[in-house]
């Protein structure tokens, strides 16, 4: 999934957070946190932004590809990870819909660039982000279903039955 190769591709951008911390997890620096923060989480979300739009289709079908796998070539884990994709996207896509009405209340005049939108985009983005990081940590199970579903061996065609004809000849094709 691009959200997961994204993370980590760039994990050492932001893997530095544990170094930047106190022990009890406290930044050093609380504006510079804030800004990888904030451009982690944007980051995220444009990576989620392509995939975000098919996701229901994506794990819908798998779902239907895990129930019709053989158990050999299937993960214990798998539907857990799909629980986990759902609910996620239910509440990215609650969030959505909030970040729309924040945009609609916002004063007129205030668009993308202000600091009052950037501001709001931002808080939209922190929101979003462990929905978006529980895709990018389990969104690999949508290809691993379909890569295990390329595997199977395919079901057994229906033989073809030969067409029925009436007797017409013969001795039992007779009268009686």
């Amino acid at each position: 999934m691009h959200v997961s190769l994204y993370l980590v591709e760039h994990s050492e951008e932001y893997a530095d957070t544990e170094f930047n911390t106190d022990l009890d997890g406290w930044p050093f620096d609380q504006d510079a946190y804030g800004r990888r923060a904030a451009v982690r989480d944007a980051d995220t979300a444009a990576a989620f932004a392509g995939i975000h739009p098919g996701a229901r289709q994506l794990l819908a079908t798998a779902r239907l590809q895990l129930q019709h796998l053989p158990a050999h070539l299937t993960r214990d884990s798998w539907p857990g990870q799909l629980t986990i994709l759902e609910e996620a996207l239910s509440h990215l896509d609650a969030l959505d819909a909030r970040w729309q009405e924040t945009r609609a209340q916002l004063p007129e005049g205030t668009g993308p660039g202000s600091a009052a939108y950037v501001d709001a985009l931002d808080e939209h983005h922190a929101e979003c982000w462990s929905y978006l990081h529980d895709w990018a940590c389990h969104g690999r199970v949508v290809l691993d279903i379909q890569a295990a579903a390329r595997r199977a061996p395919s079901r057994p065609k229906r033989p073809q039955l030969p067409a029925l004809t009436t007797r017409r000849s013969g001795h039992g094709a007779r009268g009686r």
